[in-house]
């Protein structure tokens, strides 16, 4: 633990983006920096979800793993409920504002998509519908019964909002039997105020708590899942107690990578983790007792989803 500390230490010279004076884009370490893959493979995944007029994280959120996902593993990160979201956290990319009614033929689409793909761990997640009287919980429960519909072996991660700590919102997504359930942790407590402006460090660890209590109550084989980024201004300290908090609702993966801008307006990266910072970040987080732990510079929640929780049966 001593070097994991030293590596975040005030004593190591940390790699400081221009923007904190100069409000410019800061270059990129060769370690962040990723190669345009525009291959057949990622051409067909973007037609066919255009085809179907569906949204992605991977698009809306500006993912860096975009190229290898849809390129080479012909797999996208599914997001419902429009494009719009009624959030407007200080890190993200996606369109903030007035969203649109749900699309009622959402989840038959998304059904064909993960089918088409051949898709065997499909990850859902949503824009923040803070305008809806069920928070887009119901919505999410007809994709999973879409989707199960199509194939019952297709493994189903979820990663929903907070829905504002709403219980039978969050009961109606659980009674829909994902095999994953995710929600993001996505920064340190001390930083939600200034970056989630209406989210609730308590209120996400009680939405785990309560995931994890009911798959005891019903002797569920669910796997529960959060993520973070680093590179926002937290400490070493504070992700360590992330950790802690987490594990104290028995989540069971971890994933953590770093945070990069998307454009000027957004947060400024606080400084640049290297990677053998997150190698200690990583052996923190299984030394606590994590059954799966995702971390490195370009990590982000849905990467390499599938490798994260066992084969089903």
């Amino acid at each position: 633990m001593r070097d994991l500390v030293q590596l975040g230490s005030s004593q190591q010279k940390p790699l400081k983006t221009p923007e904190q004076k100069s409000g410019l884009r800061a270059r990129r370490p060769e370690w962040m920096r990723v190669k345009i893959q525009d291959s057949k493979t990622y051409k067909d995944v973007d037609k066919l979800l255009d085809g179907l007029e569906l949204h992605t994280v991977c698009e809306e959120a500006r993912c860096p793993n975009i190229w290898e996902c849809w390129g080479k593993h012909r797999t996208a990160t599914f997001l419902i409920l429009g494009d719009i979201c009624t959030r407007n956290c200080r890190y993200c990319a996606i369109t903030k504002g007035r969203p649109k009614p749900p699309d009622p033929e959402e989840p038959e689409k998304v059904a064909r998509a993960v089918a088409h793909l051949g898709l065997a761990h499909a990850v859902v997640t949503s824009v923040e519908r803070d305008d809806l009287p069920d928070y887009g919980s119901s919505h999410f429960a007809q994709t999973v019964a879409a989707i199960r519909a199509q194939n019952a072996k297709i493994r189903i991660e979820v990663l929903t909002p907070d829905f504002m700590g709403d219980t039978a919102a969050l009961e109606r997504v659980l009674r829909s039997g994902p095999d994953v359930y995710n929600h993001n942790t996505e920064t340190v407590p001390r930083l939600f105020p200034r970056m989630r402006a209406k989210g609730n460090f308590q209120r996400s660890m009680e939405l785990l708590g309560r995931v994890d209590a009911y798959r005891r109550e019903h002797k569920s084989s669910m796997i529960t899942k959060s993520g973070m980024m680093v590179g926002l201004g937290e400490t070493i300290d504070e992700v360590l107690a992330v950790m802690d908090a987490l594990r104290a609702v028995n989540c069971d993966v971890l994933t953590i990578g770093q945070y990069l801008n998307p454009t000027v307006k957004h947060a400024p990266i606080d400084r640049y983790y290297a990677p053998e910072e997150f190698a200690e970040i990583e052996k923190a987080a299984k030394a606590r007792g994590f059954a799966h732990v995702e971390a490195g510079p370009l990590v982000r929640s849905s990467y390499h989803a599938a490798s994260h929780v066992p084969e089903k049966t």
